[in-house]
This record gives C-alpha cells, sequence and structure tokens, in this order.
C-alpha cells in the first residue's frame, strides 16, 4: 500500500492503514531524532511522538504531498523542542559521547575509521542547532535539498545556503581543533557535495 493509499484509508477511519505507514518510516524517524538528540531512548520516544502527532494532523496533511517529508519535520521539531528543553545543562564531553560499540573492535583500519567518525561528529557538535539538523538529513540521511527544505520548513534556496553555511563552518572547526581529517575524504566529501 503506498502513502496515499494508506493515508486516504486512514482518513476513511481505517487506522490499520497507518500501521502501514509506521513500519515504512520507522527507522527514518529514529534516525533523524537520534541525530538531533544523540540518544537512543530519547530518539525512540521523539520518533513515537512524532507518529502520534502525525496521525492527530492528519487532516492537515496535503494529499498529493509527499508523506516522509512532512512526517520528518514533526520529526525534527519534536526534537529540536526536546533538545531545547534540555537547555545547555550537559557538558561537550556528555553530548559527543561516542555511542556504545556492539561488536568487538576490528583491526587497526577499522579503528582509525571509527575514531574519525568520532571526530567529524563531535566537530559537528560543535556546530549550532539549525547547521547540524541540515548536515545530518543530508549527509547522514541522504535527503535531497527539496526534502530537506520541506522536513525544516524553508524554502530549497535557503536550505542550500544554509548548507553551504553549515559546510563553512564545519571546514573551520576541522581545521582549528581536528586537523587530522583535513587529509581524508571526509572533508572533502563534505565540503563538495
Amino acid at each position: 500500500m503506498d502513502d496515499a493509499t494508506a493515508i486516504t484509508a486512514v482518513r476513511n477511519g481505517d487506522a490499520e492503514a497507518y500501521a502501514a505507514v509506521v513500519e515504512r518510516y520507522q527507522q527514518v524517524a529514529f534516525r533523524t531524532a537520534y541525530l538531533v538528540v544523540r540518544d537512543t531512548d530519547t530518539a525512540e520516544d521523539v520518533a513515537q511522538e512524532g507518529f502520534i502527532r502525525a496521525y492527530r494532523e492528519l487532516a492537515r496533511f496535503r494529499v498529493g504531498e509527499p508523506f516522509r517529508p512532512w512526517l520528518l519535520r514533526i520529526v525534527t521539531n519534536l526534537a529540536l523542542n526536546e533538545v531545547r528543553s534540555r537547555g545547555r545543562r550537559r557538558g561537550l564531553f556528555e553530548r559527543l559521547a561516542p555511542t556504545r560499540e556492539t561488536s568487538v573492535p576490528g583491526p587497526a583500519r577499522a579503528v582509525e575509521q571509527g575514531e574519525r567518525q568520532r571526530e567529524l561528529l563531535e566537530a559537528i557538535g560543535r556546530l549550532g542547532h539549525d547547521d547540524q539538523v541540515v548536515l545530518y538529513l543530508r549527509h547522514f540521511l541522504d535527503l535531497p535539498e527539496r526534502e530537506i527544505a520541506t522536513t525544516i520548513g524553508k524554502r530549497p534556496g535557503t536550505v542550500k545556503s544554509r548548507l553551504s553555511r553549515a559546510r563553512q563552518r564545519l571546514r573551520a572547526v576541522i581545521e582549528a581543533s581536528y586537523p587530522a581529517l583535513i587529509p581524508a575524504d571526509l572533508l572533502g566529501e563534505v565540503a563538495d557535495d
């Protein structure tokens, strides 16, 4: 069942049709929330609340528009609200702590790659929330600019300029604090897209 059919069915009283929508977007909603809140339990709560809120506000959804960006906008806003409500109580170390490893570390290359990824996440974590969100949506979730625009409620041109400025600020943070990332393809990948 495609999104339009499912949404129409839900609007006509078939609440079970929403289960197909939830299943389809559960992972991307969780990843979106996680990239903003950086906590697994909180991300699960935010994603779940996003689906509940989307269900309640389904009458406001414009039929014919893509559902995913609309849902991700709700999830992103909820995640940002969660971060704002936490305030700046937690220190930089806590916010940037790497996720728990679920497997035994591999060879030296895997360790080095993991360290570089951690440093990149730390560098992004030093940016403002707006910069973090556009970078996460573009480079971690691979959303196109048009979908990012819908997700954050801005025009595509605004997203393009925000991405450009966020990349410039990220480059400055990396050059100042993470010079080991500069010769790697990670910086080129972030800057060139």
